[in-house]
């Protein structure tokens, strides 16, 4: 018999199911809204989704499957903590998915499960450290060291995006509040959501991320100053990245790394606040786009 993979990418608007073959090939993929606001809704999604797997691909119902979250599962309570999808938090995801599932179930961070799955085939294969980043509705990073998840003691290795943006202007003094209860994380700064607020802070202009990156390719001053504050921040917030634990490759994902300019810009911003210069790191879009998390999700269970 043939080893079936299930993952499950359960996002801040979308929760997704895959079954992915022994040769990391994709048997089923299946997209469905996540229940933002109930807990209780959230793990009849998961449910509906792994029983639609398990149906399609003939998978047995003790299978394990993996879990990928935006927050992580604190190693003392086993609760959820940290989690973007607010529902989440002080709650037994693991064991309540395992309980629901008669399965093992493994949870881990959705930008860890990015780091993974580009460390195992993607932009990153083979690479030994691996950063990986989340540049969508949120902004988060996670590290894969030797093709496996680095957790750390408090499983918050990797957790950039509430850092503060470092090297700050007279200006970006003045940081806006994060949700999590900081002011002037990098979430705050560079996630699309950041992106598009940055603008209307500057132009008064409420518009969405992709908009702003229209106007800026049509060559609108104003969108081109924006996308410039844009990629010298995430520049000097990965400049920290390698001054710190000098990764082999940077991945980007999320929404924001569809942008192909920023691979262009960036790496050109990074050496002037490195210690050490030139310097050599790829910073490369992830090869498997949106459908990283899911394959990250399938391979955590062994």
């Amino acid at each position: 018999m043939t080893r079936k993979r299930i993952g499950i990418d359960l996002g801040g608007t979308k929760t997704e199911v895959a079954v992915l073959a022994e040769d990391n090939s994709f048997l089923f993929r299946h997209r469905l809204p996540t229940p933002r606001e109930s807990y209780a809704d959230i793990l009849a999604r998961i449910e509906e989704l792994v029983n639609l797997a398990r149906q399609n691909c003939q998978i047995p119902a003790g299978s394990a499957l993996g879990v990928g979250i935006p927050g992580c599962i604190d190693p003392t309570t086993q609760r959820v903590r940290g989690a973007s999808t607010l529902a989440l938090n002080g709650e037994r995801l693991q064991q309540d998915l395992a309980q629901r599932l008669k399965c093992s179930v493994h949870v881990e961070n959705d930008a860890n499960c990015l780091a993974l799955s580009e460390s195992v085939d993607g932009a990153a294969a083979n690479a030994r450290v691996v950063f990986a980043v989340i540049l969508g509705t949120g902004c988060g990073g996670g590290i894969a060291l030797s093709q496996c998840v680095w957790q750390g003691r408090n499983a918050v290795a990797g957790e950039w995006g509430h850092n503060p943006l470092p090297w700050p202007s007279a200006q970006e003094l003045q940081t806006p509040p994060c949700w999590c209860g900081q002011t002037g994380c990098l979430e705050t700064w560079l996630s699309g959501t950041g992106f598009a607020k940055d603008h209307e802070r500057t132009t008064g202009q409420s518009i969405a991320s992709e908009l702003v990156i229209q106007q800026m390719r049509a060559g609108n001053p104003q969108a081109l100053q924006t996308f410039e504050r844009y990629v010298d921040r995430l520049a000097r917030a990965l400049a920290q990245v390698i001054n710190l634990l000098d990764p082999d490759v940077i991945v980007l994902g999320g929404g924001m790394s569809q942008v192909s300019e920023i691979y262009q810009r960036v790496p050109v911003l990074i050496p002037r606040n490195t210690f050490t210069r030139p310097i050599t790191t790829p910073v490369v879009q992830a090869l498997h786009g949106d459908s990283s998390g899911v394959r990250g999700a399938a391979w955590l269970h062994p």
